[in-house]
């Protein structure tokens, strides 16, 4: 029976780590929870968070402490993410770049999005709209792709810079319409806005909330947006899949996750409280104001959409031979 001893003790010692395990969930949460949101303060990716961080802390009777740590990209701060103790403490935003974008341009990642993360919910769909300076002789994105084709290498657009949603849905319109057209990167997605309605620059994919001013005040003319559905902000306007590009969907999108290895009862309790935090009314209509769509789900749909967006722009990537500067 001796032989027996060992697996006796090592059962025992997996049950009492088990035990331990499942107390500590129990009492989750005992103390604050940091939110790291991997941009700069005041900007898309924390303005949002910051609202479901408070609703949250109100849910949990924790406080929500968001931290911003901005950096390559979004890269510094969703590394801090991943290398944070999986405990159910610190959680953070994963956003396009960082999650789908950034692994197919980065040579040396500090961190593996589908292995060092959890996901936990999608938060929103942001879709852009493509838009052309009042110059342009054209309405419609036949129109534009005609021009384009009649004078190649003559029309631009601008974007925020190599790598980001502005640029990678302007690369992904020159692949599927099959036009050359050339990339203006800028510091700034507000610098490329500005010479759009200059007319220094053809068009420019542009996120809603940034754009609607502009286009409301007639200063830029919008052609098409990136969404499988219409926005609600802009009825008017029809998708690029309806005006002749099928299966055409690009959107600057963010959710929350956390470090892998975090228990599953946390994971599914955050969940469940996103979830139920995206339904509500204020929620949906801050969301909706923006131009942009409410998230939801499972962690696992959540999981399968990065994967999928992490394929689409990969193959982006690499058709256009699109590189960091």
């Amino acid at each position: 029976m001796k032989p027996l001893r060992p697996l006796i003790a090592a059962l025992a010692a997996v049950a009492a780590f088990s035990g331990a395990a499942q107390a500590q969930t129990a009492d989750w949460p005992a103390k604050p929870i940091t939110m790291i949101v991997p941009y700069a303060p005041g900007g898309f990716a924390d303005t949002r968070v910051r609202l479901l961080a408070r609703k949250l802390g109100d849910t949990l009777g924790q406080p929500i402490v968001v931290e911003n740590k901005a950096g390559a990209g979004g890269v510094v701060g969703t590394n801090l993410i991943a290398r944070a103790a999986p405990d159910g403490y610190t959680i953070g935003t994963g956003n396009l770049a960082p999650m789908a974008v950034n692994p197919s341009l980065m040579k040396d990642m500090p961190y593996d999005p589908q292995k060092d993360l959890a996901p936990i919910v999608l938060i929103e769909n942001s879709p852009l709209v493509l838009s052309v300076n009042n110059e342009m002789p054209v309405k419609t994105l036949a129109d534009l792709i005609a021009l384009a084709k009649k004078e190649p290498g003559k029309l631009s657009f601008g974007s925020s810079g190599v790598g980001g949603a502005h640029h990678l849905s302007g690369e992904m319109f020159r692949e599927q319409a099959k036009i050359d057209i050339v990339h203006v990167p800028y510091k700034g997605g507000s610098l490329a806005a500005t010479d759009l309605m200059g007319g220094h620059i053809s068009m420019m994919f542009e996120m809603g909330y940034s754009a609607l001013p502009a286009i409301q005040g007639k200063k830029i003319h919008p052609i098409a947006v990136t969404s499988a559905k219409r926005l609600a902000v802009l009825p008017d306007v029809p998708t690029m899949a309806e005006s002749g590009l099928p299966g055409f969907e690009s959107y600057n999108w963010q959710g929350i996750v956390a470090p892998a290895g975090t228990p599953a009862p946390i994971i599914a309790k955050l969940n469940a409280e996103f979830n139920r935090i995206l339904k509500e009314p204020d929620v949906q209509k801050a969301i909706a104001d923006t131009g942009s769509q409410a998230g939801g789900g499972t962690p696992e749909e959540f999981a399968a959409f990065i994967k999928s967006e992490t394929e689409k722009w990969a193959h982006v990537i690499k058709a256009g031979n699109i590189q960091l500067q």
